[in-house]
């Protein structure tokens, strides 16, 4: 029996952040003074709650820094924002390697959980099924009369190999366009880091990666470790909901492009999630599964849909089309798809 996938940020659980940190020898004393800082900066961000800063006792170059927070999205608000590169500047010189985990809490033992805010739940009533696959996209601007050219670029190319290590594979790529934005879509099974760092190493894609570089809006130079790492930390595009209804049909992949209002991209991207849920649960929806990933202000809806749906856009439902419409600052927009890439080793 088919079972429902979900995966999503908007169910109101408190949120575990962990950060894994790797200090240069000699440079702990640097990282104090960054954490310290950073500490100081973060405890006025809304929805944090606390954190704590934990030394190895088998290695003392690695520290590990929890934080909780009231939910998912500010969280993401602030992780995601330019506030936050400039926060965490400081503490790049002193690293020599960094890894964020995030967890909803589930349970809790050990004395009693907070009190929730009326009619908001702090735990998870029912822990989320997954389908063991991890969802990430990057998404750039290139320079306005570019397009084509970078269309053409990045359609052709090599497939890098799908096998990262012996546990984690690629297994899917999606690349699309809609004017100047490029969105590309990947689905993992394993490890996200390595498999984007397996994926950086590959000479085909970096062969293509220096060939758009000239059409960036955004300047980059892949030889400069600080330079690639600033510029593929604002190309992030966080998946902030999944949800496929368990079918295991193959769809046609469409790709919608949302520019929110200043401000309200999250809330664009709840709406969102709440109405590809709800066709999930509705066997006559032509929607198999979708994924939401949002960044700021931007906000991408991947889909597939049903065969027999062919090249129509999906419709929302006119309740939730009139509300996402009050937050967009430039209407939806169907996205062009370049490739669309399949591992047969996944």
């Amino acid at each position: 029996m088919s079972k429902r996938v979900s995966q999503s940020v908007f169910d109101g659980s408190r949120l575990r952040v962990v950060l894994l940190v790797d200090v240069h020898d000699g440079a702990q004393q640097q990282f104090l003074e960054a954490y310290e800082q950073l500490c100081n900066q973060v405890a006025s961000v809304p929805g944090h709650v606390s954190d704590q800063l934990c030394q190895s006792i088998e290695n003392p170059s690695q520290w590990l820094i929890t934080s909780e927070w009231e939910s998912a999205p500010p969280f993401l608000t602030w992780v995601n924002s330019e506030e936050h590169v400039r926060m965490v500047e400081p503490l790049h010189s002193c690293v020599r390697d960094t890894r964020s985990l995030r967890f909803h809490v589930v349970r809790e033992t050990g004395g009693a959980a907070p009190q929730a805010e009326p009619g908001q739940r702090r735990l998870q009533a029912h822990p989320r099924i997954g389908d063991g696959l991890i969802r990430h996209a990057l998404t750039f601007t290139v320079k306005p009369g570019s397009e084509e050219k970078v269309a053409e670029l990045l359609s052709d190319y090599a497939s890098p190999q799908a096998r990262v290590d012996d546990t984690t594979r690629l297994c899917r790529t999606s690349l699309f366009m809609h004017g100047n934005r490029v969105v590309r879509a990947i689905e993992v099974r394993g490890d996200l880091l390595a498999a984007l760092r397996h994926v950086a190493r590959q000479p085909e894609v970096r062969a293509v990666e220096e060939a758009i570089n000239p059409y960036l809006e955004q300047d980059r130079d892949l030889d400069d470790q600080e330079s690639a790492r600033m510029f593929f930390t604002r190309a992030a595009l966080p998946a902030v909901h999944h949800v496929s209804a368990g079918d295991h049909q193959e769809g046609l992949r469409q790709a919608l492009y949302y520019a929110a209002r200043p401000g309200r991209g999250m809330r664009l991207a709840e709406l969102l999630a709440q109405a590809d849920s709800e066709s999930a649960d509705d066997p006559a929806s032509p929607v198999l599964r979708s994924t939401v990933f949002q960044r700021d202000d931007v906000v991408v809806r991947l889909v597939d849909v049903r065969p027999e749906q062919g090249a129509e856009a999906v419709p929302l439902r006119a309740r939730v089309a009139a509300e996402v419409r009050e937050l967009l600052d430039a209407e939806a927009a169907r996205m062009d798809l370049i490739t669309d890439r399949r591992s047969p080793e996944a």
